[in-house]
């Protein structure tokens, strides 16, 4: 498992007291970075810049904003003070009625008006197809193994010359007692037609796809397989309490 290439995963709720504890240790462990996703209760862009404050390396990403309910001017607009050359702006259409449209649009603004790198959250071949031809990279979700190699081979030939990361996310529980939360994250993205349709088409379940690192040697097998096919994989932390040190613990482990 090659450790720069692996990013921590975090709710963008999480309480910034926490993160500004968690990412000069997340930075000294040699991680590549640390991703927040974005929700009505956590503003992602307002979590990196707490992270961006007590680091210097980090890489930064957000996974993903929905471009429905926040628009390209509004993030444009909330990037004062982020250092755009560490940051990856991931978007996705959210519940949008028109998807592809809104997130090629989106897309073509956000890099226009930002030093930022952008990636696309991107489930299906349509989106996916788009961001390798128009993006900086791809975020790949609730994948397999063999179906991460699969969109990565994909993503070469859509791209042709352009230079597109493949990005992976994994929901990774570290301890026993975080078994039963990772089971019900994998249950509810179940239970999503887009997500249902996804883990129809690649012949798996939801918890098919995530990776319980309590099981002795099953973290750095996993990752080390996921790394054989995309650039960056983020372990989106799946803990039994959200607190500082049940992340703390999370990261010590993985970092071994």
């Amino acid at each position: 498992m090659n450790i720069s290439r692996v990013s921590i995963g975090l709710a963008g709720a999480l309480d910034h007291a926490i993160l500004t504890r968690l990412a000069p240790v997340i930075e000294s462990r040699g991680f590549r970075g640390v991703w927040l996703n974005d929700t009505p209760d956590g503003d992602a862009l307002a979590g990196l810049a707490v992270v961006a404050a007590v680091t210097s390396t980090l890489q930064l990403g957000t996974g993903v904003i929905p471009l429905d309910r926040r628009e390209p001017t509004e993030i444009i607009g909330a990037l004062g003070g982020l250092p755009q050359g560490r940051l990856t702006i991931g978007v996705g259409s959210g519940a949008d009625r028109h998807p592809l449209g809104l997130v090629t649009r989106g897309v073509q603004e956000l890099t226009e008006r930002s030093e930022a790198s952008i990636a696309v959250g991107a489930l299906g071949p349509k989106m996916r197809r788009m961001a390798a031809q128009t993006a900086d990279g791809v975020l790949f979700n609730w994948l397999t193994a063999a179906a991460a190699a699969e969109a990565m081979s994909d993503l070469r030939r859509d791209s042709d010359t352009r230079d597109v990361r493949g990005v992976l996310y994994v929901r990774t529980a570290m301890t026993v007692d975080a078994r039963a939360a990772l089971r019900a994250e994998s249950d509810r993205y179940g239970s999503f037609p887009a997500y249902a349709a996804n883990f129809e088409r690649i012949g798996a379940s939801a918890i098919d796809t995530t990776i319980d690192g309590s099981v002795p040697g099953a973290l750095a097998a996993r990752v080390t397989e996921y790394e054989r096919h995309v650039d960056e994989v983020v372990l989106r932390a799946i803990t039994a309490e959200h607190t500082l040190g049940a992340y703390l613990e999370f990261i010590e482990k993985v970092a071994g």
